[in-house]
């Protein structure tokens, strides 16, 4: 009987101690879904998996840790939001006001951010990949290169080759995401396409005086000619010369590798 009745306080003690912050939630849940409109709102951890928030007034509010996957925010003001940890997995956020919003840690694997506005919101820490949409000024051209090499190690070029595009739309003199596209054309059978891109960044290598790179690239232009030249001389595929192929861009990976922050 003891054992019972202290359990059954410690019970009501827990409850009344809990009690209060999951109201306070739930009366903040219960509005968003009602109005859509939800400033400064705290939503920390709720469960908002397919909601439609289409348009909804989020400015400021707190979703650390929420789950908004497959959720429709499309137009939805997320301006200053926190919105670290939350999950936004394949959400419609197409039009998407996240300006100044906090995004450390948020998963954005998949979702849809075409026309989204991104100014002052830094994407380094949050998980893209996937992302469809992505808007170039969301980004430095170090975390998109970033997010190329990790493409490509996973086998995914034309990916690869993306987000390659948007490191050097960002920054035209960006030697490594040539070198990366050039790796990415060698991989996908288009070895003009491979050529001309690393001879661009063999190129900016030698004004910028990385030696490394230059040599890198010099290393793949040369094999890759020697490949060509054995290949137009011996009437066609050769699995030595595929090997060499293989050679030249794990060499030119591996290189790549070197020194780059990868993000998540």
């Amino acid at each position: 009987m003891l054992v019972t009745t202290r359990a059954i306080a410690f019970s009501v003690l827990t409850f009344a101690f809990i009690l209060p912050v999951r109201a306070e939630n739930i009366e903040h849940l219960s509005q968003l879904l009602r109005t859509k409109q939800c400033q400064f709102c705290d939503l920390s951890g709720a469960g908002l998996v397919f909601a439609n928030l289409a348009g909804a007034n989020l400015a400021g509010a707190n979703l650390a840790g929420a789950n908004l996957s497959q959720a429709k925010l499309a137009g939805a003001n997320l301006s200053g939001a926190n919105l670290s940890g939350t999950s936004f997995t394949g959400a419609d956020l197409t039009g998407a006001n996240l300006n100044g919003a906090l995004v450390n840690g948020a998963d954005l694997r998949g979702a849809y951010l075409t026309n989204a506005s991104l100014i002052g919101t830094s994407m380094d820490t949050a998980y893209v990949q996937g992302a469809i949409g992505m808007p170039n000024n969301a980004g430095s051209p170090e975390m998109f290169y970033g997010w190329g090499l990790l493409e490509a190690q996973k086998g995914n070029y034309k990916a690869a080759l993306t987000n390659y595009d948007k490191a050097l739309a960002i920054n035209p003199n960006f030697a490594q995401g040539y070198l990366g596209r050039g790796l990415a054309f060698l991989r996908l059978g288009n070895e003009n396409a491979a050529k001309q891109n690393v001879e661009y960044a063999s190129k900016l290598f030698e004004e910028q005086k990385n030696p490394d790179g230059y040599e890198t690239a010099q290393n793949f232009l040369k094999n890759l000619e020697a490949v060509q030249t054995a290949r137009n001389n011996n009437g066609g595929a050769n699995p030595q010369l595929d090997g060499i192929i293989r050679g030249v861009a794990s060499l030119a990976m591996q290189f790549l590798l070197k020194g780059a922050k990868l993000p998540f």
